[in-house]
């Protein structure tokens, strides 16, 4: 999902207008940030996030804050417990590697069955994802090369044939996209190594599933073992960090 930004303007019933005059629901806007702060490392692991602290950074009522926040959870990218302040997830060793193992496993399956089915305006996406991503490696543009990454990984899922297996991979895809903002070694390029995707790519588009398998596989084995795993303590400004791209 691409990060849009909070340009708000106006905001009634709960729904807000960008610069562009676009209506958007205020928690989608919230969960947005809150997305785009951990996957970009701004948010370390363990981040508290209290209900009330939101509410005054966006300027709305903590029933829209709470809903927000259901749907972080549920997407594994923050924990919610009762009775207590949400935070922003802090998986474990064994939960990561389990993770890993689980997408290894998954996606392996899902670029088999992929294979030679990412056809016409598919494969032209697919090589521009590959193509932007570069360039915005070759920017240091790390926010857009983050949801690059994951967005080239979400399209070949989109083209497999067992739905199932899709939506397992959409949350794994997540869930390996969080762990490495929140643990990867210092400069470390999010989800990037130079010629992994577009080996991939190149794989897929002439139909061959195990070959494409088997980068994926590799690609994963490599980004897990830039993984410094371990305890992160660092104070945050919830309020600079998530209202930095706000205007007016």
């Amino acid at each position: 999902m691409a990060y849009k930004g909070l340009d708000v303007v106006e905001r009634a019933g709960g729904v807000s207008k960008d610069r562009n005059g676009a209506s958007a629901p205020v928690d989608d806007q919230i969960y947005e940030a809150i997305q785009h702060a951990v996957l970009t490392q701004q948010l370390p692991p363990g981040t508290r996030l209290p209900e009330v602290t939101l509410s005054e950074v966006f300027n709305v009522s903590r029933s829209l804050v709470r809903k927000a926040l259901t749907r972080l959870a549920a997407d594994q990218i923050i924990v919610m417990r009762r009775n207590q302040t949400a935070r922003v997830i802090k998986p474990s060793q064994e939960e990561t590697r389990e993770i890993f193992d689980a997408r290894r496993f998954i996606e392996a399956e899902v670029m088999r069955q992929a294979a030679g089915r990412l056809q016409g305006k598919a494969a032209k996406d697919l090589l521009q994802i590959v193509d932007e991503e570069q360039s915005s490696q070759e920017l240091n543009d790390q926010d857009r090369r983050i949801h690059l990454s994951i967005r080239f990984h979400e399209h070949i899922a989109d083209f497999c044939p067992n739905r199932i297996l899709v939506r397992v991979l959409h949350e794994l895809i997540l869930r390996t996209s969080v762990a490495i903002a929140l643990y990867k070694v210092h400069g470390m390029s999010a989800c990037y190594r130079g010629g992994d995707h577009r080996g991939i790519a190149d794989a897929l588009l002439r139909g061959k599933g195990d070959e494409a398998a088997r980068l994926a596989v590799d690609h994963l084995d490599y980004l897990e073992r830039q993984l410094a795993l371990g305890e992160v303590e660092r104070k945050v400004n919830l309020a600079r960090i998530l209202k930095r791209k706000r205007r007016g």
